[in-house]
């Protein structure tokens, strides 16, 4: 998420928060935040929400993400993601959040996650794009 300029500006168990200052590298053809810099940044803070809450043991996954696109975003507009649990159980979640400029609305998404106690098998035992110390934090 630093490649793209997102920092983390609240995680708390059941409740994250994620920012970024729109750049023309975040923009479409049409001169407006991409989509999928709205997408990114909801999955991420509504996945820091659940995993803020989760033990050092368990692992969790997005199973699914709606989202709504509701305004423009511009260069130079600073971009806040807040995600949250609506309900947890042993397995699953269930997650909302927002993307707002101000006090603007531009997007909102609910979400699905599955959550297991200890991380799945199907998970390899070396993640692509992890680094060495975080491929022994996984393999704890």
């Amino acid at each position: 998420m630093a490649e793209l300029g997102v920092e983390r500006t609240l995680w708390a168990p059941g409740a994250s928060r994620l920012e970024l200052t729109l750049t023309e590298d975040h923009l479409n053809k049409g001169g407006v935040a991409h989509g999928g810099i709205h997408m990114v940044m909801l999955d991420s803070a509504l996945g820091s929400a659940l995993v803020a809450s989760l033990r050092v043991e368990e692992w969790c996954a997005t199973t699914q993400l709606s989202t709504s696109f509701l305004a423009a975003a511009r260069p130079g507009e600073r971009l806040v993601a807040e995600g949250r649990v609506v309900r947890r159980g042993k397995h699953v979640a269930h997650l909302a959040g927002e993307v707002k400029v101000g006090e603007r609305l531009v997007a909102s998404a609910t979400g699905t996650w599955a959550i297991w106690s200890s991380r799945p098998p199907s998970l390899s035992s070396t993640v692509e794009g992890v680094s060495d110390e975080g491929q022994k934090r996984l393999n704890e």
